[in-house]
């Protein structure tokens, strides 16, 4: 009862911050996402509204924070890192990842100090942190179609985290029934990928059921006729998970 009360207070002075005190978008935010986030371009004029709304709230409740070298986070940092936030979790209207209230930005691969090795992104919910290299993320949005976006992986990993955590006010939104499902049918991918045999995904997803979810919701972003092509109970999962489908407005 007292985790409640504290996650529905948090929740009332965000909302509260929010409200008077949101990041309005302006013409030249808008211009950059139709110009550089296809996502948003595809939409149509009625959730455009929606999705920026949503980005609004992001921006406003998120601390966008430069290290290693970066001394000021740009207006297209900014909001591309925003806009791949409010993508991943466009299928609700309230989710918004509140573990996470720092996204820090690295020009380039960082070493990190925790893990003691060198990385392009990382999510700790015990700091509140998302990180990403700046060149490893841009790296990502400028082929659509390979399935590795560095910004998705990262806000996958802190999307299945987020729906864990009980003292924020946002966990268990993943539907159980389809997340079982899920589940039974990652298990299959992952024994395959730990044989080494044909995969539509990547190594790296076969290291554990965590990495084979960035890297699944990847694919589901980028290449979601391809994916549903290799295996569209899968892919039919994580549209119900996600509660959205790529394939309605990204053509063949």
């Amino acid at each position: 009862m007292i985790g409640y009360k504290l996650s529905s207070t948090i929740r009332f002075f965000e909302d509260l911050r929010t409200s008077f005190f949101k990041r309005k978008l302006e013409a030249s935010d808008l211009f950059i996402l139709e110009s550089k986030f296809p996502y948003y371009s595809r939409l149509s004029t009625v959730h455009k509204k929606e999705f920026c709304e949503k980005l609004e709230v992001v921006l406003t409740t998120k601390e966008f924070i430069g290290r290693g070298g970066i001394h000021m986070v740009s207006q297209e940092m900014e909001l591309l890192i925003g806009a791949t936030i409010v993508m991943v979790t466009f299928g609700w209207k309230k989710i918004r990842l509140p573990q996470f209230k720092r996204i820090l930005i690295y020009p380039n691969v960082y070493y990190s100090s925790i893990s003691k090795s060198y990385h392009k992104g990382e999510v700790n919910p015990k700091l509140g942190v998302i990180v990403v290299s700046w060149s490893s993320f841009l790296e990502g949005m400028a082929d659509e179609k390979d399935g590795v976006n560095l910004g998705i992986h990262e806000i996958a990993h802190a999307l299945k985290l987020e729906n864990l955590i009980k003292s924020n006010g946002e966990s268990d939104f993943f539907n159980p029934e389809t997340y079982r499902e899920y589940s039974r049918l990652a298990e299959k991918e992952l024994e395959i990928l730990s044989h080494d045999s044909a995969s539509f995904f990547r190594k790296e997803g076969g290291i554990n059921e965590h990495e084979f979810f960035a890297v699944a919701v990847e694919n589901f972003f980028e290449r979601p006729h391809e994916f549903f092509a290799y295996n569209p109970d899968l892919y039919g999962s994580i549209v119900r998970l996600l509660r959205q489908d790529p394939r309605v407005w990204i053509t063949k």
